[in-house]
């Protein structure tokens, strides 16, 4: 019911609502940005492997921005080189800033299990592995000199919530908690017989499912975990037909030797093939060190699949404990594998996957989620 529009740096899904950069240089401003800010993220030497925007260029969006007719601007994901740091403080208009990672009240790290953004960032809490340019530090100032004016912020978990309200940068600022929202009409529960005949997948014995951009390349997404946790329970009766499934990553050229069968996909490019393998599995299991709220676990359980994970960042907005999956005690991988065999075990009736179904409508389908963004757009717009 609102006339709203998505601005991107690169459109690609031909959505006729997305507008992307317009002309030749516009884009290949945007490319030069976008390398020139990896560049800079490249002087700082660093044993944390994530995305690092030091957001320092500015772009042609200020303006685009400023000089629309829009009541209100809505900021989501926008590094890149899309927005630098003063280029969001310069904002004119009332701002909605829904984070989808830690890096807004971080330096330029997008997620970090250090301090320096709860007590600021100086000389004297540097971490142990980190040389060179000081990125982190020089980036939180920058952002301290600029974002005077407090935006209101949106976070989809209740984790990330707390992060920001315990921040040195955004301490204090309006906070509201809404879940990222999903179509649960499309992501629905299909016939599992069929589904696994897709994947060529065994249709007897249970079948694990775990994803993540570049799959297990990635420490925080903890695929190490999970091959620690499952390591337990290969004397486990029901369990050795256990099959497990890897997406968002190609088979790698040396397999973990484990004694059940690990089936790569390679990265899935529609909605489709990925509800479809949802629907081939009996549990997906998430073994984050650290996440806000997993668009897998949305997905899988809006599909009537459980969700095993450690009780950590936003799964436990995600997972009713022993209702709609498992949470296990923070990075005890013996747990983990209890909770995989919980689900297992006690999933065969399909009780779980409805009770996960029920959860994911209620709690993040669109109707209800739009109901709370327009409650807070409505307070942002009249906001003096």
């Amino acid at each position: 019911g609102m006339d709203s529009r998505m601005w991107v740096d690169e459109a690609s899904s031909g959505d006729w609502t997305i507008d992307a950069q317009e002309g030749r240089l516009a884009r290949l401003s945007a490319f030069v940005r976008s390398k020139a800010e990896m560049r800079i993220a490249n002087l700082l030497k660093t044993k944390n492997k994530v995305l690092h925007s030091p957001a320092v260029l500015s772009s042609n969006w200020l303006k685009r921005i400023n000089n629309c007719s829009a009541d209100l601007v809505h900021l989501h994901w926008v590094q890149g080189g899309m927005l630098s740091i003063k280029d969001i403080s310069r904002i004119s208009k009332p701002v909605v800033w829904t984070l989808h990672d830690m890096w807004a009240f971080c330096g330029a790290e997008h997620y970090t299990d250090d301090s320096r953004w709860r007590d600021g960032y100086c000389q004297g809490n540097r971490p142990f592995y980190e040389s060179g340019f000081d990125l982190n530090r020089w980036t939180w100032a920058r952002k301290r000199k600029h974002f005077k004016t407090p935006f209101h912020i949106i976070t989809p978990s209740n984790w990330l919530g707390d992060c920001v309200q315990s921040s040195a940068l955004m301490g204090g600022w309006p906070v509201s908690v809404v879940p990222n929202p999903i179509d649960t009409t499309s992501w629905k529960p299909e016939d599992k017989s069929f589904a696994r005949s897709q994947y060529g997948l065994q249709q007897n014995g249970p079948v694990l499912l775990f994803g993540a951009i570049a799959g297990g390349q990635y420490e925080r997404k903890g695929f190490d975990l999970l091959l620690s946790a499952l390591s337990h329970l290969h004397e486990e009766e029901d369990l050795k037909n256990l099959q497990l499934v890897v997406f968002g990553q190609r088979e790698p050229e040396l397999l973990p030797d484990f004694w059940f069968p690990i089936h790569y996909t390679g990265h899935l490019y529609d909605d489709v093939s990925l509800r479809l393998l949802y629907n081939a599995a009996d549990a997906l299991v998430i073994p984050s060190r650290q996440d806000n709220l997993p668009n897998t676990g949305v997905e899988a359980q809006s599909c009537g699949i459980p969700v095993v994970g450690f009780n950590i960042g936003g799964l436990s907005d995600i997972v009713d404990h022993q209702r709609t999956g498992y949470l296990a005690r923070a990075f005890d991988t013996k747990d983990l594998a209890s909770g995989v065999s919980w689900v297992l075990k006690n999933g065969q009736n399909g009780q779980l996957g409805k009770q996960a179904r029920s959860l994911a409508v209620e709690r993040f389908s669109r109707k209800n989620v739009f109901a709370q963004i327009s409650k807070i757009y409505d307070e942002v717009v009249q906001r003096p």
